[in-house]
C-alpha cells in the first residue's frame, strides 16, 4: 500500500503525484557486512527465462563498487517531506544510499543520520522516461532488509501520471514488506476507487524469513490480467471483474519501475529501539520480458 507522494525529477521540472522481528546481529550505525547468502548469481543463458518469454530490458548491476546505478536506466527521487505517508527518511542520490557492490548487485541502504532536516537517509530510484512498458513479466531478485519501521518495495506506476494523476494512472505493487513481519509480503493494485488502504491486493505468509536469502518477486501482466508471483509460485491474480463495482481497470498503458527502501510511514510504523541501522535491500537483478507471439 504505497499511498505516498512521489516526486519524480524529470529534467528541470518536478512531477508530484499521490501514490501510496528480531533485528539482525550488529550495532546501530555499524557498517554493512555481506552475509553468506549475498552471493550474486552469474548470468548466463540458463539464468534467463525462455519461451514463452523474451528478454527486453535488464539491469544486472555490473560495475565497480560504490558506482551509482546506471543513469541511462535509473533516475533518483530526491527529497524528504514524508512523501505524503509520514515517512521519516530523506532520499538522496548519494552512493552511500544507492550504489553497486562490485559483485553484480545493487544496494539500497537506509541509514540513521541527520541529513536534509531528517533523521534517516535512504534512496528511491525509478525508470521514468528511460524504460516504460505495457505488459510482460517484470521481475527482481531481492534480499530484503529487516527491522521495525523498515519498508522496502518493488513497484510500478503508470507513465501518464503527469496528466492523469494518481491513482488514475494506476499503480502495481509487485512486492511490499514490513521489516517487522519477516515472513509476510503484499502485492496490490491501486486505481481510481481502490487505492491507499482500500487497494485491491493480497498479503501472504511466505513460510520463510524473507530477509535471510534472495527471492524472485515477479508480476506477469497481460491485457485484462495481472498475476503476482514469488519464486514462481503464483499467489494472487487480479482481473477487471475482481475490482469494486463501478471502478476502472487502468492497466493498459506503459508503466515505469521503482525500487526503494522507506523508513517509517503509516504502513509500517516508525523504527524503535530494536531497529538496527544501516539496513540494506540487495538487488541481484531487475529484468523485463515480453511474451513471444
Amino acid at each position: 500500500m504505497k499511498y505516498a507522494v512521489l516526486a519524480l525529477a524529470l529534467g528541470a521540472n518536478a512531477l508530484v503525484a499521490c501514490v501510496p522481528g528480531t533485528p539482525p546481529p550488529g550495532t546501530p550505525g555499524a557498517p554493512d557486512a555481506p552475509g553468506p547468502t549475498d552471493a550474486a548469481t552469474p548470468i548466463d543463458a540458463s539464468d534467463l527465462l525462455g519461451p514463452p518469454w523474451r528478454l527486453v530490458w535488464q539491469d544486472e548491476f555490473d560495475g565497480p563498487e560504490h558506482q551509482r546505478p546506471d543513469p541511462t536506466k535509473w533516475r533518483h527521487d530526491v527529497g524528504g517531506g514524508g512523501w505524503g505517508n509520514e515517512q521519516l527518511e530523506f532520499d538522496t542520490d548519494r552512493p552511500e544510499n544507492a550504489s553497486l557492490d562490485g559483485q553484480g548487485r545493487l544496494r539500497i541502504t537506509a541509514r540513521r543520520e541527520n541529513y536534509g532536516g531528517r533523521s534517516y537517509t535512504s534512496a528511491r530510484i525509478n525508470t521514468a522516461g528511460k524504460f516504460e512498458r505495457a505488459y510482460g513479466r517484470f521481475e527482481a531478485r531481492i534480499k530484503l532488509p529487516r527491522g521495525q519501521g523498515i519498508w522496502p518495495a518493488f513497484w510500478a506506476l503508470g507513465n501518464d501520471i503527469a496528466n492523469a494523476g494518481w491513482p488514475t494512472c494506476g499503480e502495481i505493487d509487485i512486492m511490499e514488506f514490513r521489516g517487522q513481519q519477516l515472513r509476510n509480503m503484499r502485492a496490490s493494485l491501486h486505481g481510481p476507487g481502490y487505492s491507499g488502504g482500500a487497494n485491491h491486493g493480497k498479503e501472504i505468509d511466505s513460510g520463510v524469513d524473507l530477509s535471510q536469502d534472495f527471492h524472485v518477486y515477479a508480476v506477469e501482466w497481460d491485457p485484462g490480467r495481472v498475476v503476482f508471483k514469488i519464486d514462481e509460485d503464483a499467489f494472487f491474480t487480479a482481473t477487471p471483474a475482481d475490482l469494486p463495482a463501478g471502478t476502472d481497470w487502468v492497466y493498459d498503458h506503459p508503466f515505469f519501475i521503482i525500487l526503494n527502501v522507506a523508513v517509517g510511514g503509516t504502513y509500517v510504523g516508525n523504527p524503535d529501539g530494536s531497529t538496527v541501522f544501516p539496513q540494506t535491500m540487495v538487488v541481484d537483478h531487475v529484468r523485463v520480458y515480453e511474451r513471444i507471439p
